[in-house]
């Protein structure tokens, strides 16, 4: 049986869709991929690469509360030593009202913001958070 290239196209487009489509639980954010292995260096940018990844990823960056971080520590992420921080905070939404606290572990690849982990679970257990006026101050 002979299958045109317009045929597989037409197979692959709802795989291709359902790969777009997801909630924001469900999907990973990455920008370095798996990264480098080995000895990690301390993200000392912390503080200002959250704040401008987050200024993107929050639908309405204006108004959060209830900002806090916890400082970047070594964990073990599938099997590779990584930095991760935490982030608690309440984004604003559309109505002006306010969803529940949010937590969520940033993980950091050779010292920079590689993804945001949406069920942090255990890698936020027990994390000393801080107040993060930074983002409480984010603008559009």
């Amino acid at each position: 049986m002979r299958i045109s290239a317009k045929r597989v196209t037409v197979l692959m487009l709802p795989l291709a869709l359902a790969a777009c489509f997801g909630n924001e639980e469900s999907r990973p954010i990455s920008f370095m991929g798996s990264g480098a292995s080995g000895d990690q260096p301390f993200p000392n940018n912390y503080r200002v690469e959250v704040p401008a990844f987050m200024r993107t990823y929050l639908n309405n960056p204006v108004g959060v509360r209830g900002a806090a971080i916890a400082e970047p520590a070594v964990r073990d992420v599938n099997g590779r030593t990584r930095y991760v921080g935490c982030l608690r905070y309440s984004a604003r939404e559309t109505d002006g009202s306010y969803r529940e606290p949010r937590e969520r572990a940033i993980l950091f690849v050779s010292g920079r913001l590689d993804r945001m982990i949406e069920k942090p679970d255990e890698l936020c257990a027990g994390a000393a958070y801080a107040p993060f006026p930074e983002l409480e101050r984010l603008t559009r």
